[in-house]
């Protein structure tokens, strides 16, 4: 065990201690991860608990696979939501726990009512202590499409609907989307690391690094804004007067909810933000549009060079690279939404893999190479996954890809005004599969953001998300299937829901070509023929004025 944690075991007098993945600001991505530094499991999503003699690594579905290849040696691996710590530790035991780094809802989740658990703040050393700190940056109404006075009317008008006094906003994502600002503090998202309280009165108590806020104070000056340090919370409810509270249940941490709570009255625990960011605006989906067609060139051109080139030497570290090479030609382009997915043969069926100097491999020409990737554009966000293969494939890789586009299509063509919701589009999606005894271990599509994270909420597209499908909200549209130290398959685009006239679709904003020679077309049916026809000629129409000859003439044969 490692010894830090060992120590507080021993020094507290507990049973175990839990270790999560997230930091005090409960981002997907952080550039602390103390979870990978003690179990080695490099995922984004997962906590460990320590008992005196026994230790466990919680994980969903996209990481089983993972987790058992870097931390299984000396973790149990349990699969999150099928095993909860509930399900396998002894009831009554003592459980450390950090307040700053967990909330309410998630130790309920994780532990219901039968075990005491005692909060410790602590701090771990910390390696990281000469971090470069970015200053946060504004983006104009022209970029945002709409501007903070307007969003901070929308929110005021919802608190005092509800009769709210004060929202406590400790999601970094949220006050990007409502003050119009974005920082650097993630390796993977323009998220400024940051937490705020709103009055009803239209007052607003900003915490941060103070280092960070120079550069965005011009474009705040018409707001009555005070700007304290991160940590000045208490010092902030102190000087409020008492009334109803809204926090975010999802990362409002205990520690500042006690604070809260000692004073104030909760009477919400959802930020309404998460909903009004989810509808993104005119300006928002055209700049969406943009990006995903400057993106499409860079994948586009990739895949025709990956395709008529020979990879006996090309391993997918060089895959990485090459494809980062060709997205960095644009301008716009930022840096990559994700750590990029390049997963060979069986490293393919390894559904979140990331490859390391022990996983990496060379690609061979009867292997299929799984392709997930994206990139933070000025001023967007992408996200998108091929599969690819490099010879003639056997009749089961075929028809089991083209199950999964069949699935790909019918997402692509619901009827929202009908399916009305993720949990709906989730059985269309996995039907043709399922109809073959096959499945896939993750969910369809995850909401998207407009230059924010690349994976947001409410919206989905998943067994379990209920979320209205509305006008203006992106999402993925991601089914695959994966066969265990075999392959991996997944095709995925990003979609937006467009209203005309009275209904509802999607329209794909992805546009790069899907590997017509993985597919057997006897399999679709006339509709899926001509959804697959007009997808590419689509890509056509939006990609080929950006290509050379070559390119455009194989682009063209795939129509």
């Amino acid at each position: 065990m490692n010894s830090e944690i060992k120590k507080i075991i021993l020094t507290n007098n507990l049973d175990g201690y839990i270790l999560p993945k997230n930091d005090n600001y409960f981002t997907e991505y952080s550039i602390t991860n103390k979870l990978k530094t003690i179990t080695n499991f490099s995922g984004s999503a997962g906590f460990a608990i320590f008992l005196k003699n026994r230790k466990y690594l919680f994980v969903d579905g996209r990481y089983t696979i993972q987790a058992e290849k870097e931390s299984g040696n000396k973790f149990q691996i349990c699969e999150i939501p099928y095993v909860w710590p509930k399900n396998v530790l002894k009831t009554k035991i003592k459980i450390g726990f950090d307040p700053n780094l967990f909330t309410r809802e998630t130790l309920n989740k994780y532990f219901g009512d039968n075990y005491n658990l005692i909060p410790l703040n602590l701090k771990f050393k910390n390696k990281n202590k000469s971090l470069k700190i970015f200053p946060f940056f504004s983006l104009s109404s022209d970029v945002a499409g709409k501007s903070i006075n307007n969003k901070i009317n929308e929110l005021i008008r919802i608190m005092l609907k509800r009769k709210i006094d004060y929202i406590y906003i400790s999601a970094g994502e949220n006050i990007c989307w409502l003050l119009n600002i974005r920082g650097k503090d993630l390796p993977h998202s323009p998220i400024a690391n940051c937490k705020m309280v709103l009055t009803n009165k239209k007052e607003i108590y900003f915490f941060s690094k103070k280092k960070k806020i120079q550069k965005i104070k011009l474009s705040l000056k018409k707001l009555k804004i005070f700007f304290l340090e991160e940590n000045d919370i208490f010092k902030c409810l102190n000087d409020l007067k008492s009334g109803n509270f809204c926090i975010d249940s999802k990362t409002c941490s205990v520690f500042e909810e006690s604070l809260i709570n000692y004073k104030f009255k909760i009477t919400e625990r959802e930020d309404p933000i998460y909903n009004l960011k989810s509808l993104k605006n005119k300006t928002e989906i055209k700049n969406m549009i943009n990006v995903h067609i400057k993106d499409g060139v860079a994948l586009t051109k990739f895949l025709y060079w990956i395709k008529n080139n020979k990879i006996n030497n090309l391993t997918e570290k060089n895959i990485e690279k090459k494809l980062e090479n060709f997205r960095k030609t644009n301008e716009s382009y930022l840096y990559p939404s994700f750590n990029t997915i390049a997963g060979s043969g069986p490293n393919g069926a390894v559904i979140h893999y990331r490859s390391d100097r022990f996983s990496n491999r060379k690609l061979r020409y009867n292997e299929l190479l799984l392709l997930d990737s994206g990139g933070q554009y000025r001023w967007g966000t992408t996200d998108v996954t091929r599969t690819i293969c490099f010879s003639n494939v056997s009749k089961e890789i075929k028809n089991i890809f083209t199950r999964v586009l069949k699935g790909h299509i019918a997402v692509a063509l619901s009827n929202i005004n009908k399916q009305k919701n993720g949990h709906n589009i989730d059985k269309i999606a996995r039907k043709s599969l399922n109809s073959a005894g096959l499945d896939y271990r993750h969910g369809t599509g995850h909401g998207v953001g407009a230059f924010l994270n690349v994976h947001e909420g409410p919206q989905g597209i998943s067994k379990n998300n209920y979320v209205k499908l509305k006008e203006g909200m992106i999402l993925s549209n991601e089914p695959g299937f994966y066969k265990k130290n075999y392959f991996g398959i997944r095709i995925e685009n990003l979609v937006f829901v467009k209203r005309i006239k009275s209904k509802l679709i999607f329209e794909n904003l992805t546009m790069a070509p899907i590997d017509v020679d993985l597919i057997n077309f006897k399999m679709l049916n006339k509709d899926e023929t001509k959804y697959l026809f007009k997808y590419h000629f689509d890509v056509y129409k939006n990609i080929s004025p950006f290509l050379n000859k070559k390119e455009k003439k194989w682009l063209a044969d795939l129509i």
